[in-house]
């Protein structure tokens, strides 16, 4: 970069008014002084992080240094951090905040987080870093605010986004990036229309379903990294893609990518058990099952491939779950034989006694005897579980992503000093930390190996001490069987391109 270099003329002033007022030319004990303070203040090199002097209450881990040098050394600033869960990824953009601030390169920073981080965000920047954010309030003027914290939801509606897009930002960082997702999503296109200095994308899963998705997330970083879409799908679609081309495009992605892998820390981890837990339907489930199968051939309502999908892994989950649905659905059925038909297959749900999914849940709780988080897709499930446990003994609490902040404070408070179980699904578990729990039990199983990883990642964080138990619930001879065979093949399609993941799925099953 050409720096200009201008003579300055501010001396000639002083000089001839010393020269011709015969004044004394220089005090040798100022000019030491100011001497030793622009010595002090000077940077003497540009390698390193100068910021760690200036962080009393924080002392990061090797790997978050390292993380945070590399980004600024050699990615400019633009990077996606894609440490797995647990390791600190927000540690690693506080230090590059820091120093940024520190060494003058940045002034006005803006945080996009999901709305559930947003006090998080504030906090740990305050505690840790000493850097005074401000979380983002409806009548705020951005002028008067350096570092500002929002969630993703409200920045990129308007009036909100026009403020922002109002502002110079030197350094913009985007937390949970996966769920930008592609060019199509509101989000996308709102980050992507951002003036960009310096920008962070920190997720632990930079492929939820495909490659896709990575080249969109590294588009946004740098435009022309990967090529544009025709060159990169042509390349490195699934279609095409062999072990060569697959190493070439993780060479290109390393290029802007951070990803520690627990092993690589230095830190001692405790150990993951995952437990595959097949479950045999009873003769009456089974039943229910098959005639859940069958309303496709009934009624054109079900014949969409989504909803035949949606009852089949409902029936493996709850019985609750499958009615609520079919509930819905009845109004669209218009024939007297369509309606009929799923009325009678309501009163068959609503008849049966036992759900076997649900009984050998309960067992594994009892056999764990410790705190336990069970996560399930589907509200109406979480419903019928607690009722269930509660029946049970076993004392439970619901956390879903309907909570207000303080709901989910006051409900982790409560998991953690009474009840034994919290019965959660994804949205409502996104980014806490519950390292005083250590059996997961994963009642339903979602179509992207992500979500798994990021459920385990709650406990198994920095600060675990015990070995975690996953327990992977699993219905024989139903979609549950699908759904794992679709696991395994996005395992692979992440472990090819981005690198190894920890277990999710039981080794013997990845090999398949």
């Amino acid at each position: 970069m050409g720096m200009l270099i201008e003579r300055s003329s501010s001396w000639k002033e002083g000089f001839i008014q010393r020269l011709e007022n015969h004044e004394p030319w220089n005090n040798s004990v100022l000019y030491n002084l100011s001497y030793t303070i622009a010595e002090n203040n000077l940077i003497t090199n540009f390698t390193g992080l100068q910021s760690l002097a200036y962080l009393p209450n924080i002392k990061p881990l090797p790997h978050q240094i390292e993380a945070a040098e590399r980004v600024i050394e050699q990615m400019n600033g633009k990077a996606i951090l894609a440490d797995e869960v647990g390791l600190g990824k927000t540690i690693e953009a506080g230090l590059i905040i820091k120093e940024y601030l520190l060494r003058g390169l940045v002034k006005k920073v803006l945080i996009l987080v999901p709305a559930s981080l947003v006090n998080q965000w504030v906090e740990e920047l305050y505690t840790k870093f000493h850097i005074p954010a401000l979380l983002y309030k409806k009548n705020y003027e951005l002028d008067y605010v350096d570092v500002v914290v929002m969630s993703m939801d409200t920045a990129k509606r308007s009036p909100h986004k026009e403020k922002i897009y109002a502002q110079d930002y030197d350094l913009i960082i985007v937390d949970e990036a996966h769920k930008l997702k592609n060019h199509q999503t509101i989000s996308y296109e709102f980050v992507q229309s951002l003036k960009k200095k310096f920008c962070l994308l920190l997720t632990a899963t930079p492929i939820q379903n495909d490659t896709f998705e990575l080249f969109y997330l590294v588009t946004l970083l740098k435009q022309g990294h990967l090529g544009n879409y025709d060159e990169f799908s042509s390349v490195f679609s699934a279609k095409n893609r062999d072990e060569e081309r697959d190493s070439y495009l993780k060479e290109l992605v390393s290029q802007v990518m951070v990803r520690n892998r627990r092993q690589d820390t230095g830190v001692e981890w405790s150990t993951r058990k995952v437990h595959t837990i097949p479950i045999t339907f009873t003769d009456h489930e089974r039943q229910v099952y098959t005639a859940i199968s069958n309303l496709k051939h009934i009624s054109s309502v079900f014949s969409g491939a989504f909803s035949t999908m949606t009852l089949q892994r409902e029936m493996c989950s709850s019985p609750e779950a499958t009615i609520g649905t079919l509930r819905n659905l009845l109004p669209e059925c218009k024939q007297v034989e369509e309606i009929t038909h799923v009325e009678e297959v309501i009163g068959q749900l609503e008849k049966l006694s036992i759900h076997s999914k649900a009984k050998k849940a309960t067992e594994l709780i009892i056999q764990a005897n410790e705190k336990v988080i069970i996560f399930t897709e589907y509200r109406m499930t979480q419903l019928y579980l607690s009722d269930y446990l509660y029946a049970n003994g076993i004392s439970n609490v619901i956390f879903n992503g309907k909570l207000s902040k303080s709901s989910r404070e006051w409900i982790k408070h409560l998991f953690k000093q009474q009840a034994q179980v919290l019965i959660a699904t994804e949205s409502g578990a996104e980014g806490i930390n519950l390292q005083f729990c250590h059996h997961v039990i994963n009642y339903d199983l979602p179509w992207n190996p992500m979500k798994l990883e990021q459920r385990i990642g709650r406990v198994h964080r920095l600060g675990q001490e015990h070995d975690v138990q996953i327990y992977n619930l699993a219905v024989k001879e139903t979609i549950d069987d699908h759904v794992m065979k679709v696991l395994q093949g996005k395992i692979e399609t992440f472990e090819q391109v981005v690198g190894e993941l920890d277990d999710i799925l039981e080794m013997k099953e990845r090999s398949v």
